[in-house]
């Protein structure tokens, strides 16, 4: 069934992994034992003491067991967190063991590109580049100058001769002009619309 829905996934834990998750499920469950044990030790110490017949110095052994029995449970305490730090410092190194795999292999792919474009290469293709632009404006200017100096002087000439001729004046009559102008009413003057019809 667990390839119904595709491949099979890989599980993240590794060998190591499971080498410190066993040691510390076994070091939980000891501690666990020692728990249980501490309590029937307590629970023995406190019959022993209210029967009180000379068990005074059985309680006292039970006591010490008690005492050195929770010392163990400190110590496996410790263990279990320097294990769970070592789970963390595994963890941690396989992060930072890819994150460098990850540098190593963009470092070969810029060390391939800097193969294919070297400082050189960039400087062939900008120098062609420039030599190509250099060229094209040479074209443009020879098209643009394709006039000679008299074909500029010639194109100045014609140029203000346009000039002049819109700015001639029309000239003055020689004639005094009439001191007043006869009056013409429109309406008199204007032919007949029959008339204009006809002819």
């Amino acid at each position: 069934m667990g390839n119904l829905f595709g491949r099979k996934r890989r599980s993240r834990v590794t060998e190591q992994d499971r080498a410190v998750l066993q040691q510390r499920d076994k070091l939980r469950q000891y501690q666990k034992r020692l728990s249980l044990g501490l309590e029937r030790e307590r629970a023995l110490a406190r019959q022993l003491l209210r029967d009180g017949k000379n068990t005074g110095l059985k309680a006292m052994l039970l006591l010490k067991k008690k005492r050195y029995q929770e010392q163990l449970l400190d110590k496996t305490e410790n263990q279990i967190s320097n294990l769970e730090r070592m789970v963390q410092d595994i963890e941690f190194t396989q992060i930072e063991m890819k994150v460098i795999e990850g540098l190593k292999i963009g470092n070969e792919c810029l060390n391939k590109m800097h193969q294919v474009m070297s400082i050189e290469e960039v400087e062939r293709i900008i120098g062609e580049t420039q030599d190509a632009v250099e060229y094209q404006r040479q074209i443009d200017e020879l098209l643009a100058g394709s006039l000679t100096e008299e074909d500029e002087d010639a194109i100045l000439e014609e140029l203000n001769a346009i000039t002049q001729e819109q700015l001639e004046l029309p000239e003055v009559p020689s004639e005094p002009l009439p001191e007043k102008i006869p009056e013409v009413s429109p309406i008199k003057n204007r032919p007949k619309p029959e008339l204009v019809a006809a002819s």
